[in-house]
């Protein structure tokens, strides 16, 4: 049996979700930068994992994203901007990375923007609905939801953060804990989920 989905006014009841602070969020612009990720990152056998890319206002305008790519472990999280072709190629290059895997919510429109973009399928990424599928919730889940029901704790997001330019060369601190914290808090979901497994 599934466990009871919190109604909005529940979910606004509860205790704030411990986020990361910027102290443990890497902006990472450079190929030196994206290196120091990559060493951190490949000592990990799972990634939260997200993207962010700059709003379209215009009916039928194309969006030219991601602008932003997140990979989290549960000490740090990394944001790849993707204006550096060198930085963009090593961001790609842990995507279509196998044996990791890349847990995030809502994720099919990230890996087709991803391909299109960066020219490389992302390897082994799951997408957090299919596990709640699975145990019978029959409502997409995303992050805020899977955080009350497996945490029992109130995930926030600035509305103003998400629709914010993501292809600015200088994020603001809000936006690193936009970002960071979705990729961050997925993780969170799929090792709880992992954790419910083992016998």
């Amino acid at each position: 049996m599934p466990l009871p989905v919190p109604t909005p006014e529940e979910l606004a009841l509860l205790e704030p979700f411990t986020r990361l602070g910027l102290d443990r969020i890497a902006l990472v612009a450079t190929a030196s930068d994206a290196d120091r990720a990559a060493d951190v990152l490949l000592r990990a056998d799972a990634w939260g994992f997200d993207t962010e890319s700059r709003p379209t206002f215009v009916t039928g305008q194309a969006s030219e994203g991601p602008h932003v790519i997140q990979l989290a472990t549960l000490e740090q999280a990394f944001v790849f901007q993707l204006h550096d072709p060198e930085c963009r190629a090593i961001a790609g290059a842990l995507l279509a990375r196998a044996g990791i895997v890349k847990a995030g919510f809502g994720l099919r429109d990230d890996k087709r923007r991803i391909v299109h973009k960066l020219g490389v399928e992302p390897a082994d990424v799951l997408d957090l609905d299919t596990l709640f599928r699975q145990r019978g919730y029959r409502k997409q889940m995303g992050v805020k939801v899977a955080v009350a029901v497996l945490f029992g704790k109130r995930y926030q997001k600035s509305k103003r953060a998400a629709t914010s330019n993501w292809a600015q060369r200088a994020l603001s601190d809000s936006q690193l804990l936009y970002a960071a914290n979705d990729a961050w808090a997925a993780l969170c979901v799929y090792e709880a989920l992992r954790m419910q497994q083992r016998p």
